[in-house]
């Protein structure tokens, strides 16, 4: 039997809104298969009012390859709220009150980071590879907290010939202590970012999916091998200015819950955009962290190499 899903591409060369998945049951293979292909083309695909609940959020999640877990979070001190170890709690609700987190509170202020265009997990030896984010609940409307996402294909695809040639055999070291101390670098000033892990990933790569090149580049990049310190401070902020160009940009937003994001790390940026709720109401958003599946996954860190950086 045939299967109709309607696509609505929501920006010119990425990101779309799928409407005709019916989760009220498990999703087929061969539905997930015609989803997958739509992930694959778009990077970016929403889709509304799923009526997922957790466990089955989980479950569609593994279609996609093997997931991450809270383990390294709670390792380093963190208090996970939600039931299951697979769900990355990225709300901003304290687990210790049920309530609104205040502005002060560590994690809130580690998160000030998620407004610059990241990566999920390009700091771990295994690189994440899609992420399921689902709203549970939302703030008022009005108040902010859309996501916005870049297409780091198409802005590969803009780079000139000379650019391309010359990053193609730069590597980058990604550290999420780097992009938290970029955001907040009073907080973190005591901070040596240089001491601690990073993640080697090749800046310029092919995306296995779609065939395209991809420019995989985000906010945790602290310096590019191949380059010296000036000339790798001069290309990290040519490309950050690059990638935020309005052309590659699309923001969406949460209308309710039960609304779902899929994206794909390997090419496709995001951030969080903010707005008034914040400190004031709550904002319940739960993600499945895919880990890569494809044969670039442990970038040059290894193969098999299992290491994962946690933050209290």
């Amino acid at each position: 039997m045939a299967i109709s899903y309607a696509v609505k591409p929501l920006h010119p060369t990425f990101a779309c809104e799928l409407s005709g998945v019916d989760f009220s049951k498990p999703i087929s293979p061969t539905e997930y298969a015609e989803i997958r292909k739509i992930v694959d083309k778009y990077g970016v695909v929403i889709i509304r009012n799923t009526g997922l609940t957790d466990e089955a959020h989980i479950e569609f999640s593994k279609y996609f390859g093997d997931l991450d877990d809270v383990t390294p979070y709670q390792q380093a001190g963190r208090t996970h709220r939600l039931p299951y170890k697979e769900l990355f709690d990225a709300g901003n609700i304290d687990p210790k009150t049920n309530d609104v987190a205040p502005m002060t509170d560590a994690t809130v202020i580690g998160n000030k980071a998620n407004a610059l265009f990241h990566v999920d997990s390009s700091f771990n030896a295994r690189r994440a590879g899609h992420s399921l984010l689902i709203a549970r609940e939302l703030p008022p409307k009005g108040t902010g907290g859309s996501t916005e996402f870049s297409d780091s294909r198409t802005a590969y695809d803009d780079l000139t010939a000379e650019q391309k040639t010359k990053y193609e055999s730069l590597i980058g070291n990604h550290s999420l202590f780097h992009s938290r101390k970029t955001a907040m670098p009073e907080y973190f000033k005591d901070m040596d970012v240089e001491k601690l892990p990073m993640s080697k990933h090749k800046l310029i790569q092919k995306h296995e999916s779609s065939g395209r090149m991809n420019l995989y580049f985000a906010s945790y990049v602290h310096h590019l091998d191949g380059a010296d310190k000036e000339e790798s401070d001069a290309i990290i902020k040519e490309l950050t200015e690059h990638v935020y160009k309005p052309q590659y940009r699309v923001t969406i937003d949460w209308e309710q819950p039960g609304d779902l994001i899929i994206w794909d790390n390997t090419c496709v940026m995001h951030r969080a955009t903010g707005g008034s709720y914040e400190g004031k109401y709550k904002r319940d958003m739960r993600r499945t962290t895919v880990k890569d599946m494809s044969s670039t996954k442990y970038g040059l860190n290894g193969e098999g190499a299992d290491w994962r950086v946690g933050l209290p």
